[in-house]
């Protein structure tokens, strides 16, 4: 097998140990040594100093975690790095040490059989650190507001049944009431904001429950914990929007596409690096994102075709298409429709986040604004083909057909 990289290095990361092991050719003799390091900054700049002293180019490590980052930070810039996926560079079973593992990728990446991951530049890392813990808090906050529900139903108050969202401004008052003593139903009715449209006898008769000062506790500590939730979430999207501004163009482009805009674009650019250099093309976009049918086929027969899980931006386009298709005066939301009938909704929006990530990859790459292409494309499409297929078909009988609109 050919190789590549004549003098490359891999690295087995650990927590509190890095095994390092640089491959050395020089014509047809091969040399490999094997050291250790720990992960401290003084040890991993003596890594640098000995992977220099041997004259390595390359330097290829897993994707462990994230002890791996620190080790890139310290040798980028320095030498050609190279971060790979534990899967797809697992050895042959059998006798396994950090030594072999080093040597296994050192030779994986002499030959150029590491698929190299994505690692954005800084500024898209800290962008993508501040929308991926957005995205924890808001989980932690949806947590808690089933919390307590959980309470108010060992409570029984059917506060929910009554209200379409206990955290709206009805039902926080309503909380708030409850937490201070409060235990009057009709007086907690009154609470709620004119505009409910549940009645306020049945807002009472759900409010008839039995509330001990657990309940209140539990209550007022789950409030608390959301509210502080809140907050982070505030200032991480200040700070979102700060750094966004270094992308305002791109963010302003990714905007005029429906259903990108806000959250989904910072978490775009984030996850993309802004300028979709990183991809080849918008297909392998789409594969990367998990948004395309799987390959998988043996003895010539198609087996499950699920698209592969991906928790950053497949989520966040998913949650655009849902927005996109509300528009039925749209191109997206006549491709949803379509596909809807034949396959169902669930893979219809899978569809259409694909759609809506492709569109992104050529706005951002064409520094063009998102056009929508109507809502009967695809009917002057299938008008188009019709006609092509009854002009072929007579002219297979023999005739001549020359086509003129009709008045």
């Amino acid at each position: 097998m050919e190789v590549i990289y004549p003098r490359c290095g891999g690295l087995d990361v650990h927590k509190d140990l890095v095994v390092a092991c640089v491959r050395l050719a020089e014509g047809q003799e091969v040399k490999r040594e094997t050291k250790r390091f720990g992960t401290t900054t003084r040890q991993l700049l003596h890594l640098s100093d000995w992977l220099a002293s041997h004259r390595v180019t390359h330097v290829a490590m897993e994707s462990t975690g994230v002890y791996w980052k620190p080790v890139w930070h310290i040798l980028e810039g320095e030498f050609a790095l190279v971060l790979g996926k534990a899967k797809d560079m697992r050895n042959v079973p059998g006798r396994k040490s950090d030594e072999s593992d080093s040597s296994w990728i050192t030779e994986l990446q002499a030959h150029g059989l590491i698929r190299p991951s994505f690692v954005p530049p800084e500024p898209i890392q800290e962008m993508r650190d501040l929308t991926r813990t957005r995205k924890q808090l808001v989980r932690a906050r949806a947590e808690s507001v089933q919390r307590i529900q959980k309470v108010l139903e060992d409570a029984n108050l059917k506060l929910a049944s009554v209200l379409s969202d206990i955290q709206g401004l009805s039902g926080r008052t309503i909380l708030n009431a409850i937490v201070d003593g409060i235990t009057d139903p009709q007086y907690l009715a009154r609470l709620a904001h004119p505009r409910v449209k549940a009645p306020r006898e049945k807002i009472a008769e759900a409010l008839e429950g039995k509330v001990t000062d657990h309940h209140r506790f539990m209550l007022r500590l789950h409030l608390g914990q959301m509210d502080a939730l809140q907050r982070a979430i505030g200032e991480l999207e200040s700070r979102i929007d700060e750094k966004l501004s270094s992308f305002r163009e791109i963010a302003e482009l990714i905007s005029t596409i429906p259903g990108l805009s806000g959250t989904v674009t910072a978490t775009l650019i984030a996850e993309t690096g802004g300028d979709m250099s990183a991809f080849p093309s918008d297909d392998h976009l789409v594969s990367w994102a998990g948004l395309s049918p799987g390959l998988n086929e043996s003895g010539g027969k198609r087996k499950s075709a699920r698209t592969r899980p991906q928790r950053w931006l497949k989520v966040a386009m998913v949650q655009a298409a849902h927005a996109a298709v509300k528009n039925k005066d749209s191109y997206l939301y006549s491709k949803y429709r379509r596909i809807r009938a034949r396959r169902g909704s669930k893979k219809a929006i899978l569809a259409i986040a694909a759609t809506l990530l492709r569109a992104a990859y050529h706005v951002v790459k064409t520094r063009t604004p998102y056009q929508d292409l109507g809502t009967d494309y695809f009917d002057a499409r299938s008008q188009q083909r019709a006609v092509r297929h009854l002009v072929r078909r007579l002219e297979g009988l023999g005739y001549r057909v020359d086509l003129k609109a009709a008045a």
